[in-house]
């Protein structure tokens, strides 16, 4: 009878494979994690854009209809309108009802954008403008 003598090898990872592994994916969580928060505070502040523009245009038919923009109330104050406010949304009008300003304000979850507030006026005035933010509107 003739006896193998063979040597098993041990299939598998081994230690320092696999802390190369973690290392690899913890860097690029680092790098993948930051933009992702900025993509959608980006998107967030296009929805209160967006939300400031339309009810600009509510302001606006009621002008035309009614000579004023006094009396009117919000038909919602946070941006989006279902789930997590992440803007609230308000109105300013002047007494005499020939003015308006509309004001997105960012709650806690959307405070680390840098546009900060968003306003939108009655003559289209938008802040913080270009110079002072640019790509906020």
């Amino acid at each position: 009878m003739h006896v193998y003598s063979r040597r098993r090898t041990a299939a598998g990872f081994t230690l320092i494979e696999l802390m190369i592994t973690v290392a690899v994916v913890a860097i690029l969580a680092a790098i993948a994690l930051p933009s992702y928060q900025a993509y959608v505070r980006k998107a967030n502040r296009a929805q209160a854009k967006a939300d400031l523009v339309e009810l600009a245009q509510m302001l606006e038919r009621r002008h035309t209809v009614e000579n004023t923009y006094a009396g009117m109330t919000l038909p919602f104050s946070q941006s989006p309108r279902d789930g997590t406010a992440r803007y609230t949304l308000s109105y300013v009008g002047t007494p005499n009802g020939t003015t308006f300003t509309l004001q997105a304000a960012p709650t806690e979850i959307q405070n680390k954008d840098d546009c900060g507030t968003l306003t939108l006026d009655q003559a289209g005035r938008k802040t913080p403008n270009a110079s002072k933010g640019p790509g906020c509107w």
